[in-house]
């Protein structure tokens, strides 16, 4: 396969910002071409360019969801950044104490599913069976959000979550060593697919908490800045944002005081 040239990759890169909202620097091409030849395999085409003139012709817009789940990355674990869940039962408990029981929380970039299945494991260790408690999980990767609909982990996968939590919320397959997400903890969830870069949002909020971690790196200062006005629109007062360790709000928006390192919290 001939290499992906400056020029076909600044179309392959503007196209997928305009769909997306990512961006893809000239240190990204040849990242992007690795990428990129997975689909061009796939469909038995013969060149990048053949890709390019395909994604072109493509009315459905399938091609360009396939596109997207290859590009986008997907890294997450169990309990990543266990200081955020931390703040989060901190919060949970202390909204509890103030006589709360409806709790909504937000996982925007949900990959596979375990942060938001962590978040679930927070809420249900935090607090009393008998409240009210939602999670939405949105991604804008088909793939990542099937896998994160089925909860089935590897044993590696599940390594981080404390061991009471995984013996009352997940079943070990005896054959392959799977775990399963119980329906106790899967039913608090509702995965759907969301594309961060194209508000407004279909949700009404509000929300308690939001967890858009390692997603705005890959945005530039526009649409950074149309994520967060959408976030604030519908997180409640007092609520909480979780983003990743290298994301800072302080020169995209000053309505979120910062709470500690990566959590913030929206302006009464």
């Amino acid at each position: 396969m001939e290499e992906l040239d400056n020029s076909l990759f600044e179309k392959f890169a503007g196209l997928i910002y305009d769909k997306s909202g990512i961006m893809l620097s000239a240190e990204k091409r040849i990242m992007t071409a690795g990428r990129l030849a997975k689909r061009v395999r796939k469909l038995g085409l013969k060149s990048f360019r053949d890709y390019y003139k395909y994604l072109s012709r493509d009315t459905s817009g399938r091609e360009l969801v396939e596109l997207l789940n290859v590009i986008s990355t997907n890294t997450t674990d169990f309990f990543r950044a266990p200081r955020h869940f931390e703040v989060l039962g901190d919060h949970l408990r202390e909204w509890y104490t103030e006589g709360q029981r409806k709790f909504r929380i937000w996982s925007a970039a949900c990959s596979s599913g375990e942060e938001t299945y962590t978040i679930g494991l927070t809420l249900l260790d935090n607090l009393s069976d008998t409240c009210d408690m939602r999670i939405l999980g949105t991604d804008i990767s088909v793939a990542v959000l099937q896998k994160a609909k089925q909860g089935q982990y590897t044993a590696e996968d599940v390594e981080n979550v404390p061991e009471h939590l995984k013996k009352k919320y997940f079943v070990s397959g005896r054959e392959d060593g799977s775990y399963h997400v119980k329906a106790e903890l899967k039913n608090m969830i509702a995965f759907a697919q969301l594309n961060l870069a194209h508000p407004p949002y279909p949700m009404r909020g509000p929300f308690d908490a939001v967890f858009c971690r390692n997603v705005m790196i890959y945005f530039d200062e526009m649409v950074r800045r149309r994520l967060l006005d959408e976030i604030l629109r519908l997180l409640k007062p007092g609520g909480l944002l979780f983003v990743g360790r290298s994301e800072s709000l302080a020169a995209v928006n000053a309505r979120f005081a910062n709470v500690e390192p990566a959590v913030y919290m929206k302006s009464e």
